[in-house]
């Protein structure tokens, strides 16, 4: 009998989206795809925060970037949503709320 499979050594002190997190998530990059508005995205798992990138174009810098920062829990929140430029959009703990701020470029004048 073979012991179980162990990750390797730290990986589990990383930060992670949970799976209710990145349907949130993914649910929006959904719709963003079908509008036309984003084409790719990004997971990055490090040490203190867990990035969601998403980009128009593959291989550019990401339009927005979504984080998740334990730490910020009790202070700012620990979902943000960061420009381009580096401006925080929108932060706070509740993960719907925050992503709300690019739920508003789907809404559009239709002439």
């Amino acid at each position: 009998m073979q012991p179980p499979a162990s990750f390797p050594q730290g990986v589990d002190d990383k930060v992670s989206f949970h799976r209710t997190e990145l349907s949130l998530i993914l649910s929006l990059y959904g719709r963003m795809v079908a509008a036309g508005e984003w084409r790719d995205y990004g997971i990055s798992l490090l040490r203190d925060v867990a990035v969601f990138s998403v980009f128009r174009r593959t291989a550019e810098f990401p339009l927005y970037r979504i984080e998740k920062r334990p730490k910020l829990r009790s202070r700012q929140g620990q979902y943000a949503v960061i420009g381009m430029e580096g401006q925080v959009l929108k932060r706070g703990n509740d993960l719907r709320q925050v992503l709300r701020v690019l739920e508003r470029k789907l809404i559009r004048v239709v002439e």
